[in-house]
């Protein structure tokens, strides 16, 4: 696990502090870093909700001095069209920022689906093992929170492998955490995210069933 250095100063994913770099995203950041050198002045950038595509997106403006879209599946075909040749012909790189790579998108227009596929596409991929690990450490912090070191391993061997997976067990442990005035332990995780339906049972944990007093002693 890395965080992007120069020449950048990329802020985190929904937090504070440098932006997290892994396997699963560090393409498109290098790909966005190098923006000076793009033969074609449009690249496409698609990644899942709360994986920092945003952040990448309005720091690559900052630096480049470029044009960003969002949510560019859903733009009109002319309008994509114009930024399109218009990028070109002024040499101000534009990045186009989506959900789902172009491939997937619902273009009408033959002469924009051209324009997509001779454009390279870079995608932030759902969270890795060490990214999904940082971020629980990086959510957890931020919060103020006390927790137990074995927390973020426990969980990372648990819970689902996405960004929204990992937002909503930390925000989850840190309202519980508050509420009941209690550091944040194996225990406790297990019990508060079993009962949200946030935590899968697996071999050795205790069922859903199980009476307070047994989960507690698990």
């Amino acid at each position: 696990m890395t965080q992007i250095g120069l020449p950048f100063d990329w802020s985190g994913q929904g937090g504070e502090g440098a932006f997290l770099v892994s396997e699963a995203n560090q393409i498109a950041v290098r790909h966005l870093e190098g923006w000076r050198d793009w033969k074609v002045r449009t690249s496409i950038l698609s990644g899942p909700p709360r994986s920092g595509r945003s952040i990448l997106a309005r720091q690559f403006a900052a630096a480049s001095d470029g044009t960003v879209i969002e949510q560019a599946e859903q733009v009109e075909d002319e309008l994509l069209f114009h930024a399109w040749n218009r990028a070109q012909l002024e040499g101000r790189p534009l990045l186009l920022v989506a959900d789902r790579p172009p491939a997937e998108w619902r273009v009408t227009l033959p002469d924009l689906k051209s324009r997509l596929a001779a454009a390279p596409h870079v995608a932030i991929a759902q969270p890795d093992e060490a990214l999904v690990r940082a971020l629980i450490e990086r959510g957890l912090a931020a919060a103020g929170t006390a927790w137990a070191a074995d927390v973020p391993d426990f969980l990372v061997r648990r819970i689902e492998r996405s960004y929204d997976a990992v937002a909503a067990v930390v925000d989850r442990l840190n309202h519980a955490s508050v509420a009941a005035g209690r550091k944040i332990s194996v225990v406790m995780a297990k019990e508060v995210l079993q009962s949200a339906g946030l935590l899968p049972i697996v071999r050795g944990d205790p069922a859903p069933c199980a009476s307070r007093q047994i989960i507690k002693e698990a």
